[in-house]
């Protein structure tokens, strides 16, 4: 008898395994196909987050795309060591797990380019650069560009209207603006052209004090050449240079200054003691353009593959932080920065940009340098 009920026993154990293996599937994770409701993203950061500016500006599309039900997407921060950027775009290619790799700024296509060559049917997005290889653009890349030079030009407006038309305490009266930049690279001089177009259509005699710090990591030399460019004169500094340009704010507050912030609204994510004398910020919605083209490839539209994108005032691609400080300024000052965009997006107002080959952006830069 006991022998019946071991054998017993054995069966039925022999029968709940095959039954397991039976019913056992192998899950993968889910690969959408355009046009379905859910894309798998990866979002490659070659930096860190908390940069308060261009990092933060793309994680908050990310966020805006999963909060919508759009998109499951993972961030990968890479870190400053140049060396190891391709190797993470290449492991995330070859896992085949994402729909889209997202990545950005001009250090990144040498890293993006083998990797999108290797993997064609996998799709690519890079942010405020663009990808070609013998001048053609790769099928699988989507490059967005941004036309930072029109909001430059609305940040020297503003700037220029609080040197010579407000009642800021402080300021002085040599009619000289800062601008701190992260590196002398054709973006960030193409923010610098707006800039001095937009402020000297205001008043021809401001100068600009415009000094690079040569990367846009170091915030301690971001604040050391805003001390040196508010002690030459300058008492407003837009700071475009990342965490480095950021550093800036730090002089202008000891010094009783003023700033201005980049990319997105720092008077929102500055300590509070930064924030009061953040103006406004020269918004590069990269957050804004990540969502407008995820979701128009949702829609089926893939015509932002195989070619560059300028994204300017009218996709909201590009513009300035209208609430805070900016909407405590007299009406008058709010009012022709608005009338300033009128013109811009209609075509009245054109401004130079220093991606033009014909234009010598630096014969401009040289000519309004304080100092000179």
């Amino acid at each position: 008898m006991k022998k019946f009920v071991a054998i017993l026993l054995c069966l039925v154990m022999i029968l709940a395994i095959v039954a397991c293996k039976k019913t056992e599937t192998k899950t993968e994770e889910p690969k959408a196909e355009a046009g379905s409701s859910k894309l798998q993203v990866v979002n490659l950061v070659n930096g860190n987050l908390g940069d308060k500016s261009f990092f933060d500006s793309a994680e908050s599309g990310m966020v805006a795309l999963k909060n919508a039900g759009l998109v499951d997407y993972r961030t990968i921060e890479m870190g400053t060591d140049e060396s190891t950027w391709k190797n993470y775009v290449e492991e995330v290619a070859a896992s085949k797990k994402y729909d889209i790799i997202v990545c950005g700024t001009w250090q990144m296509p040498d890293n993006l380019i083998p990797v999108a060559q290797k993997y064609p049917d996998q799709l690519f997005i890079i942010y405020d650069t663009e990808v070609k290889v013998d001048d053609k653009y790769l099928p699988n890349v989507a490059s967005i560009q941004y036309n930072q030079n029109d909001m430059g030009y609305l940040v020297g407006v503003y700037a220029a209207l609080l040197e010579t038309q407000s009642d800021l305490k402080g300021l002085n009266d040599q009619k000289i603006l800062g601008f701190v930049g992260g590196e002398d690279s054709p973006v960030i001089c193409d923010f610098l052209v707006g800039y001095i177009e937009g402020a000297q259509s205001i008043d021809p005699e401001i100068k600009i004090d415009w000094r690079w710090i040569g990367n846009y990591i170091d915030s301690a030399l971001g604040k050391e050449i805003g001390a040196a460019e508010i002690e030459a004169g300058a008492d407003i500094i837009w700071g475009v240079g990342g965490n480095a340009g950021t550093g800036a704010v730090e002089a202008c507050y000891e010094k009783g200054m003023y700033f201005i912030g980049v990319d997105s609204d720092q008077e929102q994510t500055l300590d509070p003691k930064y924030a009061a004398i953040t103006m406004t910020s020269g918004l590069k919605n990269v957050g804004t353009s990540l969502e407008y083209v995820i979701k128009k490839y949702l829609e089926g539209d893939k015509s932002f593959w195989g070619t560059c994108s300028y994204l300017g005032l009218a996709e909201d691609g590009v513009g300035i932080a209208t609430a805070g400080n900016f909407a405590k300024q007299p009406k008058e000052i709010q009012d022709a920065v608005n009338a300033v965009k009128d013109k811009i997006l209609s075509g009245e107002v054109k401004v130079d940009t220093a991606f033009d080959a014909n234009f010598d952006y630096y014969a401009l830069m040289n000519a309004v340098k304080a100092g000179n």
